[in-house]
C-alpha cells in the first residue's frame, strides 16, 4: 500500500471516530435491539387494592423481567401503568400519575425493548382512548387505539411518545423506544406523537 493511501485510511478512520463521538447513544442505537413480551392480565397479576365503586378498577401488581415490576391502576375509569424496582419504587414514578383526560385503559401485553443480553431500557403498550366526539349507535364514545413508549430505569420511568395505531405501524413504536427513551429528560423533554398524528393522539396530548 502507498504512502498516500495509508494517509487517506488513517484520514477516514479519523472522520468516523469522530462522527461517532458526535452522537449520543450511537453505539447503543446501532446494536441489535430485541422484544420480549409480558402480561397484565388479572390472572397474571396480583390485587393490591379493590375499587370502592364499578368505576374504581384498583389496583394490581404484575411481574415483568430483570426483576422489574408494574403497577397497573384504575380510578375513574381512567388507568394508569408504571414501572420500578419495587412496589414503592414503581408508585412513586412519573407514570403513575400519567393519565389522559378521555376515559382509557390499557391491553394486558407489554412488549419490553433491551439490547440484546441487556436490561431493558423502554417498554410499549396499547391503549385505548375514548372519544367523546365520536360516538357508536348507543351512543357510547368510540376507542381509538394508541401505542405508549415509556422509558425504564436507570433514571426516571415517564411517557416518552404516543404512536397513533390507526396512523402508524408497530415497528414506529420500536423506533421510538430504540431512539427516545434512553437519552428523554422526564419533566423536561415534551412527550411528541411520533410518526403521522392521529385522532389518539390528539386525544392524549394536551
Amino acid at each position: 500500500m502507498s504512502h498516500k493511501s495509508t494517509k487517506l485510511m488513517v484520514i477516514a478512520v479519523i472522520a468516523l471516530t469522530l462522527a461517532g463521538a458526535d452522537l449520543p447513544g450511537a453505539v447503543a442505537q446501532g446494536a441489535q435491539n430485541i422484544s420480549s413480551y409480558t402480561s397484565t392480565a388479572e390472572k397474571d397479576c396480583r390485587t393490591i387494592s379493590q375499587g370502592e365503586t364499578a368505576d374504581d378498577g384498583g389496583t394490581r401488581l404484575c411481574h415483568g423481567p430483570a426483576g422489574l415490576v408494574v403497577i397497573v391502576s384504575e380510578s375513574d375509569l381512567r388507568e394508569t401503568v408504571s414501572i420500578g424496582r419495587t412496589r414503592k419504587a414503581a408508585e412513586n414514578e412519573p407514570a403513575a400519575s400519567a393519565w389522559f383526560g378521555p376515559f382509557s385503559s390499557t391491553t394486558p401485553t407489554i412488549e419490553w425493548r433491551s439490547a440484546e443480553k441487556g436490561r431493558p431500557f423502554a417498554m410499549i403498550q396499547r391503549w385505548h382512548i375514548a372519544d367523546i366526539a365520536d360516538e357508536d349507535k348507543a351512543g357510547r364514545p368510540i376507542a381509538k387505539q394508541m401505542l405508549v413508549v415509556t422509558r425504564l430505569p436507570p433514571g426516571a420511568v415517564c411517557h416518552v411518545a404516543y404512536v397513533d395505531v390507526k396512523a402508524n405501524a408497530n415497528d414506529l413504536a420500536r423506533e421510538a423506544a430504540d431512539t427516545l427513551a434512553r437519552d428523554f429528560r422526564c419533566g423536561t423533554d415534551k412527550i411528541k406523537a411520533f410518526g403521522v398524528s392521529g385522532r389518539a393522539t390528539e386525544l392524549a396530548l394536551p
